[in-house]
């Protein structure tokens, strides 16, 4: 872990002295291009995956950007971030965006990854694509072998990749900011991510239900 923290910030340290990096890291380029980005997929009829590779720079900016609340040392200590529940989110995104996709969604996966080197640390960037690695792989097997409904399969999804995705995400961040692994850290963010899962597949479920009661109408 140490010789990969050592590459990590060797590689961080390069990239910022390059100056065309430097440039597409200024948030008024760097919006512009995750913004246009995102237009591209949508115009092109792929709603979904325009917001999927939207969330991931959002995010992967925000954990070093959003302040964040001390979790007591009772509840496992480490910090609590506020946007841990959008994490979750898009683990939820991503199987709306692979309807749209099917199997290219690992496609914009990488698209997504390569917006977030625009808006946060490489150190971050490495442990989110392995994260998000480990959990999309979890979650495109449920989501394409599974014949459940939407609902179920959200949830199962999330449920089965959240852990490890946290898991993963906190420990390779720690290389970055030292001190952030902390079991109240990944606990609290496991439980917002299932919370947001949890909640997107009552409306979804709504949504079925709905459907199986005007074709029993019809």
């Amino acid at each position: 872990m140490d010789a990969l923290a050592a590459i990590l910030t060797r590689l961080q340290d390069a990239l910022g002295a390059w100056p065309p990096f430097v440039f597409l890291q200024q948030w008024q380029v760097a919006l512009p291009i995750v913004l246009a980005v995102m237009a591209a997929f949508f115009f092109s009829g792929r709603r979904w995956s325009a917001l999927y590779v939207g969330l991931m720079p959002f995010i992967n900016w925000s954990f070093a950007a959003v302040p964040t609340t001390p979790i007591p040392d009772w509840l496992g200590g480490g910090q609590f971030q506020p946007l841990a529940i959008v994490t979750g989110l898009v683990l939820v995104v991503r199987d709306f965006a692979q309807r749209e996709l099917r199997h290219w969604i690992w496609g914009a996966m990488v698209v997504g990854l390569m917006l977030s080197t625009l808006t946060s640390w490489i150190a971050v960037v490495v442990a989110s694509g392995l994260a998000f690695l480990v959990s999309e792989t979890v979650d495109w097997a449920v989501y394409t072998f599974s014949n459940r409904p939407l609902s179920q399969r959200i949830m199962l999804s999330s449920a089965a990749s959240a852990p490890l995705d946290q898991l993963v995400f906190i420990g390779l961040a720690a290389l970055a900011v030292p001190g952030i692994f902390a079991w109240g850290t990944i606990l609290t963010g496991i439980a917002s991510k299932l919370i947001g899962a949890w909640v997107v597949s009552l409306i979804v479920a709504a949504q079925e239900q709905r459907g199986a009661a005007g074709m029993k109408a019809a």
